[in-house]
Parts: structure tokens; sequence; C-alpha cells
């Protein structure tokens, strides 16, 4: 697709047009982000105890992690099939799919008995729901972000593709804040049937997506390209034959916002409760309070990698992320409520700048017939790796006598790879 043909078909979307596609896809992503976030809070304060009950806490706790993660080792398969689907037929009607399925799943685990009442098919059943939710969200995010940008006027492509990662926050402002909600519960209710209310929100909250994303109409570009006969016949395979070195930059770029913030979250609550001492409540008031500075800052964001390249902000970004990375873990070292709150809150605000750009800089670096396939294997396969982030943060904490200096290093690693992909993703940007 050229830029000339890209250019002209956007500008015959009304701006109007463009905002309704870009909150519709913002609102749908909030849902598919509070189902799907709502598993790592748990595997951080329930599951480890109601599904994957050992002797050894610690053991526990990486179990729980552990079936965290297969989530994102889904992710990619959803992002084939989803991003082959969304390159074929269509981004509107996979979209549709998506948050049906990871509803319906999020629903299914409010259900389930634990460990207590069936044993062994407790954990098993609950890690196969696990699977089905990486598949969904696999396709979602992707399938939304082209959408967004394929509708956007190509000068304020920035704003409106961060408008869908403003999802991510009110999706943990969500499932935090359920969470918070019923943490204050005594504990023995709490445990037999009170974490179980924000899995079961899942249900009413999917009449609401599909009923905004059947009012939006489908990618103009998508659309020309069928006109022109332009479909690859397998996505997948075109996109690793001819674009695989924009997919590692992809991936690389997406690094810091998707791993450094399940760091700063789930790992985080569990390190503060467990190793800390600390109140959930505390934890979760924090990660509530650094989400909706969230919103504020990939606000910001989306407006800078307008003015100056989302290449450019994802590194500024990347770099920031690294500096602020052992501060974070000295002061919620102090176990002081306040110290704890800011760390937490400026961790998190440092990663969101770098996040707030993945959208546009993903959608700049493949072409339309292959866009939705590109940006859902690169977040997916960082998700891939980003999954195992808490797993690979309590491994080191326990290797290193548990001295938070281990995970801050982490967090430098994951944020340096960033800003490199931010590097390079500046030299592959596409306009069309």
């Amino acid at each position: 697709m050229t830029e000339t043909a890209g250019t002209a078909s956007t500008s015959r979307i009304h701006p109007e047009e463009a905002r309704k596609v870009a909150f519709a896809a913002f609102v749908g992503t909030a849902l598919e982000w509070y189902d799907y976030f709502l598993y790592g809070t748990a595997a951080s304060i329930v599951f480890d105890r109601l599904y994957f009950a050992t002797e050894d806490p610690a053991v526990a706790t990486l179990a729980a992690f552990a079936s965290f993660a297969v989530g994102f080792v889904a992710r990619p398969f959803g992002a084939v099939l989803f991003g082959h689907l969304g390159d074929r037929i269509g981004r509107r009607r996979c979209l549709l799919v998506t948050v049906t399925l990871i509803s319906v799943v999020t629903g299914l685990i409010g259900l389930l008995p634990d460990f207590a009442a069936i044993g062994l098919a407790a954990p098993l059943l609950l890690t196969s729901l696990r699977l089905l939710q990486g598949i969904a969200v696999g396709g979602e995010w992707g399938g939304a972000i082209t959408l967004a940008v394929e509708h956007a006027p190509p000068e304020q492509r920035g704003r409106f593709a961060a408008l869908p990662q403003i999802g991510s926050p009110i999706g943990t402002l969500l499932s935090s804040g359920g969470f918070y909600l019923v943490a204050m519960m005594p504990d023995d209710s709490f445990d037999a049937w009170g974490w179980r209310l924000p899995f079961l929100a899942a249900f009413p909250l999917l009449g609401v997506a599909l009923y905004l994303r059947r009012r939006v109409g489908e990618s103009p570009l998508f659309e020309q390209m069928l006109a022109e006969h332009d479909r690859a016949s397998v996505p997948a395979v075109e996109l690793f034959r001819t674009a695989w070195r924009q997919v590692l930059i992809g991936v690389a770029a997406s690094l810091i916002g998707i791993g450094g913030f399940y760091l700063l979250t789930t790992f985080v609550i569990s390190y503060g409760v467990g190793q800390l001492d600390l109140p959930k409540s505390l934890m979760l008031g924090a990660t509530l309070l650094a989400a909706a500075g969230q919103v504020l800052t990939l606000t910001f964001g989306g407006r800078l990698a307008d003015r100056f390249s989302p290449g450019k902000v994802c590194l500024w970004g990347g770099v920031l992320s690294a500096v602020v990375a052992f501060p974070v873990f000295w002061l919620i070292d102090t176990r002081n409520p306040a110290l704890v709150i800011a760390a937490v809150v400026l961790g998190i605000n440092c990663l969101s700048i770098p996040y707030a750009v993945s959208g546009s800089l993903l959608a700049g670096l493949f072409p339309v017939h292959l866009r939705y396939s590109g940006v859902a294997i690169s977040s997916n396969f960082s998700g891939l790796l980003s999954g195992f982030v808490p797993l690979a943060a309590s491994a080191l904490l326990i290797a290193s006598d548990e001295q938070s200096w281990s995970t801050a290093t982490l967090l430098v690693f994951l944020a340096l790879i960033t800003a490199l992909g931010g590097y390079y993703a500046h030299h592959h940007t596409r306009t069309a």
C-alpha cells in the first residue's frame, strides 16, 4: 500500500467517525484487560492458596505465577490465528469474537471449584481457562490498535492509537478496584466466595463491549485492500519471510510496557504482601493510584508521538524507566506506605511512556495487508516473554536471598531492550 493510497483513504473518514472507532476500541480493550488482569491479581493473593496449595508458600506462589505465564504462552497462537483472520476477512469481525471469548472464560473462572472441592482438577481446569484467555487476548489488542490507526488521520495516529492503550490502566482500575473492595471482606468470606465476584462481573460487561463494537465500521484501508485484491494468502508466513526484522524491533519496543508492567504489579503485589508483610489493600491501592496516573501519561505520550515520532518517544521512555528502576525498589523496601505508593506510581508511569506509543509504533512497522498480523504477533511474542517476568523475578529474589536489587536489575534489562527497539523503530516506520 502506498503512502498516497493510505492518505487518500483515511481522508474520507470524518473525524467524528475516527473518534467513535477509537472510543469503541478503548472500551473493548479496557474490558479485555480487566478480564486478563484479574488473573494476575488473583495469582498474587488467591490462587496460590486455593488452587496450588502446598506446604511451602514460596512453591505455591511459583506455581500460581507459572499458571499466570501460561496465558502468555498462548498469546502468540491467538496472534497468528486472529492476525490471519483479521488480514483476510476483516478487523471488526475478529474483535467481536475475541471480546466474547475472553469474557466468557473469565466468568467461568469465577465459577470454578477450588482444590479443596475437586482436588487436582482445580488447577488443571484453571490453567486451561487461562490458556483460552491468552488466545483471545492474543488477537484482541493488535486488532483494536489496527482498527483505530487505520481510521485515524495520518498526522494524528499517535493520539488515536494511544486511546486503546488507556484501556490498560482502566482495566487495572477495574480489576484492582474490584479486588480492593472484596479484599475488605473477612478472610473467610473472601476465600469462600468474595474473590469470585470480580470474575463474574465479566458476564454483564460483555454486553457493553459487544454493543459498542457492533456500531463501528470496518477499516477503510482494509476495504481498499480488498478492492485491490492485495491480501496475503498466509499472512504469518509472508510476515516472517519479508518483515522479520520489523517483528524483532516490535518485540523489543513492547517489552518494558508489558513485562515491566507485570513486574511492578503482579510481582510487586506478591513481594510486598509476602516478603515485606505489607497489607494487600496497600499494594492494591498503590496500583490503583498508578493506573489513574497512567491515563494522563498515556494521553500525553500519544501526543508526543505525533510531534516527535513513536520511535523517539519509546527510546526516551525506555531510558527513563531504566534510570528509576533501583530507586523504585529502594522506596518499596522502606515499608513506608507513602513511599511504597510513590514508588509504584513512579515506576508504572515511567514505563507507560513507551507503552503509550507502542500501538502507533507497531502499526507503522508493517504494510496494510500484514498489519493486523504484524502488530499482534510482535506484541504477543513480547507478551510471551513478559508472562515469565513475575516468575523470573520471584526466582531471582529467592536466589539473591530476598534482596530486591536482583529484581531491579531485571527491570533495567527490560527497559534498555525497549530503548534499543525504539531506536531502530524510528528508522523503519511507514507512513501508509
